[in-house]
């Protein structure tokens, strides 16, 4: 029998847990800003009076420009579709005047009420629905605001590895379920893809199995505290019975690779190794599909730098922008695939040995477009369905084929630009602590169970 008032009161501990969290962090957000201003002003009163206050306004100007934005942005790239410009277009006559205006400028109601007027497409508002303002007024507003600030970015940047999509060294893959939950379960329906080519060699899984929510989240998810996963969304049985198999007819290209993050680099990136980044590994994962037959465009474009230097505050913007004009020229592709790198702490070296090469580990990575207060309106995903199946069903043929190769996948509260295509997938390929050679490793096992769910069951 449940108990209802035990249920209820976990339920208002984990609401206070998290807006106490909340509350600390705005606090300490607060009082670094003061900590700033109070040694700022200390610096002024030693200099010259009027060249004092001259230094003190270019250098308040500039702490905004980079520090604030850096902290402010550096947690959600793009997700809200910051105005284009951003903090550089304000103008003001004094620092305090500039950031209060560049606060403003932050604010999604301010985007929307300018947008009702003004053609601002790139305030990601363009032609609102007009529920959207009622929603913006409303206190799930403000909640998914401080979401987006403290947690709206794809990497992990985790202090646990099994936070980090669930990464377990050694080529162990922690998956206590396989042959011999088969040999229980004689008529159970096995659920990767057969590849006459390749030995089973990792783990099984059966769809009586997957069927269990508790097992399946447990198993195979990491889950952010910006987002919910419901039993209906991750019905096993119905993502796994999305066909996901790619029209071969036509010479056109069916599959786009591209880069968010074109600026993540490796371990041993350097002047003697400059392609050890992602758009590195993104031509040797081209190589290796179009040997298999795939038309593949692979779009090199640099969407996280802006004058030449690193600003990932709006690359999901840009690369939204770039994207889409791809696939207005090409409607034929049908997968979309943005190739990242993950963030991890630096004593963290995820490794494993996949067909005798050292390779990096991959982590799928989906987003929600959903808080823990529900959905978020103004980032809808059509696709949600087909991407969390897409995942799911690479997941399965790598825990069979290659295991110890994936993290858990992980899912976020945002949509990251999967919403263009039915099979779109955000892919981090280990970490900046991994080497090049086991990043472009990690292209080969990957190239072999996108193909598994490409192409179908041989």
């Amino acid at each position: 029998m449940i108990d209802k008032k035990a249920l209820r009161g976990i339920g208002i501990m984990r609401r206070f847990r998290y807006d106490t969290a909340q509350v600390l962090k705005m606090v300490m957000l607060a009082a670094g800003g003061v900590l700033i201003l109070a040694a700022a002003g200390k610096y002024e009163k030693e200099l010259d009076k009027g060249q004092g206050r001259e230094v003190w306004e270019r250098y308040g100007r500039d702490l905004m420009a980079k520090g604030g934005a850096e902290v402010f942005w550096h947690g959600f790239p793009g997700t809200v579709g910051a105005r284009e410009g951003g903090s550089k277009g304000s103008k003001a006559g004094s620092w305090t005047e500039w950031m209060l205006l560049w606060l403003e400028e932050r604010d999604p109601r301010v985007r929307f009420e300018r947008s009702r007027t003004v053609d601002r497409s790139g305030d990601g508002y363009k032609d609102p629905d007009p529920s959207f303002g009622t929603y913006l007024d409303s206190q799930r507003a403000v909640m998914e605001s401080s979401y987006l600030l403290f947690g709206g970015g794809e990497e992990t940047n985790t202090d646990k590895a099994d936070m980090a999509g669930g990464y377990v060294p050694d080529g162990d893959t922690g998956q206590t379920v396989g042959e011999v939950a088969l040999q229980e379960l004689p008529e159970a329906t096995v659920v990767h893809h057969e590849n006459r080519n390749l030995p089973v060699v990792g783990t099984r899984y059966v769809l009586e199995q997957l069927a269990d929510y508790d097992f399946l989240m447990k198993n195979f998810y990491s889950v952010h505290s910006s987002t919910t996963a419901s039993r209906e969304e991750m019905d096993a049985g119905r993502l796994l019975g999305e066909d996901l198999r790619l029209n071969t007819d036509g010479d056109d290209p069916q599959i786009l690779i591209y880069h968010t993050h074109s600026q993540e680099t490796f371990a041993d990136y350097g002047a003697d190794r400059p392609q050890a980044t992602v758009v590195g590994i993104g031509d040797y994962l081209t190589e290796l599909l179009e040997a298999k037959g795939y038309r593949v465009i692979h779009d090199t474009s640099i969407y996280d730098l802006v004058d030449g230097e690193l600003d990932r505050s709006r690359a999901y913007d840009h690369a939204l922008k770039g994207v889409t004009a791809i696939l207005q020229e090409n409607p034929s592709i049908e997968v979309v695939l943005d190739v990242h790198r993950d963030g991890v702490r630096e004593d963290l070296h995820m490794v494993s040995q996949v067909n005798g090469k050292p390779t990096a580990p991959i982590m799928f990575f989906n987003g929600m477009s959903q808080t823990p207060e529900g959905p978020i309106e103004y980032l809808a995903n059509p696709y949600k369905e087909q991407n969390l199946a897409f995942s799911l069903q690479m997941q399965l043929d790598a825990a069979a084929y290659f295991p110890g190769f994936t993290r858990k996948i992980y899912l976020k509260a945002f949509r990251y630009n999967l919403h263009l295509r039915p099979r779109s997938a955000l892919i981090e390929v280990g970490a900046q602590t991994n080497t090049y050679e086991e990043a472009r490793n990690a292209m080969e096992p990957l190239a072999e169970i996108l193909d598994m769910v490409l192409a179908g069951e041989e």
